[in-house]
């Protein structure tokens, strides 16, 4: 009877150490599932001075696609970003949680007018929060936007979405 209930106890800890190395090799993986495929559609922005730029955005619509965002991304081309999109104006806020790359971010309201810019840091929790209530936001890589002239009061055509 002694060796049987050993021989549970020595099962019951090999169980227990075989879990324990599964969990712990496993767990990383956890939060570094595939990113869903988005659509793409180019955006075409007037400058103040009535010049235009296009720029090629992935469109973020649902509640997965704004999560996940550009998490775990090692590049963005340049003359690309993400536009996420939101059913109804409302202050926006945006953070950084596992995305290696610093960004710029516009917020802009339904008439496609960009009200806010920011910079946003790498990994940073610290929420982005818009002062004015928006319908989209666009990121980009960090720069592209003072790089290519685009302003508060540029306006994006979003009348496809």
């Amino acid at each position: 009877m002694l060796n049987k209930n050993l021989q549970n106890t020595k099962f019951d800890i090999r169980f227990f150490i075989l879990c324990s190395i599964f969990f712990v090799v496993t767990s990383p993986f956890a939060s570094c599932s595939a990113p869903p495929k988005l659509k793409t559609q180019t955006l075409t922005i007037t400058r103040f001075d009535k010049s235009t730029i296009t720029l090629v955005a992935e469109i973020a619509k649902t509640e997965e696609e704004k999560e996940y965002g550009f998490m775990n991304r090692k590049d963005i081309p340049d003359g690309t970003g993400m536009l996420f999109v939101y059913k109804k104006d409302i202050h926006l806020s945006f953070w950084m949680k596992n995305t290696p790359l610093p960004l710029s971010i516009a917020y802009i309201d339904s008439k496609g007018i960009i009200r806010e810019l920011y910079d946003m840091t790498p990994y940073s929790l610290a929420p982005i929060i818009g002062q004015y209530a928006c319908r989209y936001a666009l990121e980009v890589p960090q720069g592209w936007f003072s790089a290519n002239n685009i302003t508060v009061n540029s306006k994006i055509d979003l009348s496809s979405l």
